[in-house]
């Protein structure tokens, strides 16, 4: 397998793995209870939120040195604005990270009507507004700052004066926090791929407002571009890096 193929397999598989563990998290046990007699709490807010920071935390440094791990068509996008990727290689990556998530949206869907497994979050894992805990015009202002701040963090911690090694650490806590802020409002996208994946299977309502989370992150990522050309360290960057530095 040649280098660009590796790379849209790690891209494919990272955001499988990311969809199906972190929104299986929500899905599975958000609100489940658990133990002796059902008495304990399942996952909970907090549980999810540092399902998905863990998930990236490992897919980071597992396909950081393949791909750049960016599992996210915003970061893709935002990479490719700021100069460390081709357009052709966007493209790809963009197909890869949707297919994934796709995939892992039709197991998750699997599992919930043929396993009699119990869907905890009542719509596949989905995003939404007009839910009662924020309207339309909210979750888009959320998701452009959640993604914004969630993108700027990778473009400035992937820079070559930075730590490369402390990368994935610094990315995978950066996604635990924004979904702590976000899950008790929209359920946190920041994601287009990882929206689009379950709404496609759970239809109705979540796939009607999917896309304000598909829009929304993009135009986090342009977001995060401008405040990370404002902040970033004028120096000469390397054509990508997440976990580490690529290798061929």
């Amino acid at each position: 397998m040649n280098t660009a193929s590796r790379k849209l397999a790690a891209e494919f598989i990272g955001t499988f793995l990311l969809v199906f563990l972190a929104v299986g998290a929500a899905v599975f046990g958000i609100a489940a209870k658990v133990g002796v007699d059902g008495q304990g709490p399942g996952n909970g807010v907090v549980g999810v939120a540092l399902a998905f920071g863990l998930v990236l935390l490992g897919i980071a440094y597992a396909f950081g040195p393949i791909s750049g791990a960016h599992v996210n068509p915003a970061v893709t996008l935002a990479m490719l604005l700021g100069r460390r990727m081709p357009a052709n290689e966007a493209v790809g990556y963009w197909i890869a990270q949707f297919l994934g998530a796709i995939l892992a949206g039709g197991i998750l869907k699997l599992f919930v009507s043929s396993f009699g497994v119990t869907d905890y979050t009542g719509g596949l894992g989905t995003n939404s507004y007009d839910n009662g805990s924020i309207n339309l015009a909210g979750a888009f202002v959320l998701e452009v700052l959640l993604t914004g701040a969630f993108v700027m963090v990778i473009l400035l911690v992937t820079e070559r004066v930075a730590a490369p090694g402390f990368a994935g650490i610094a990315i995978g806590l950066t996604l635990t926090l924004v979904h702590l802020v976000g899950i008790p409002l929209d359920g946190t996208s920041v994601n287009p791929a990882r929206s689009f994946g379950p709404a496609l299977f759970a239809g109705g309502d979540a796939l009607g407002q999917v896309w304000l989370f598909i829009l929304a992150p993009l135009v986090g990522s342009l977001l995060a571009v401008v405040l990370w050309k404002v902040t970033r360290t004028e120096v000469e960057e390397p054509e990508k890096l997440v976990a580490g530095s690529e290798r061929e």
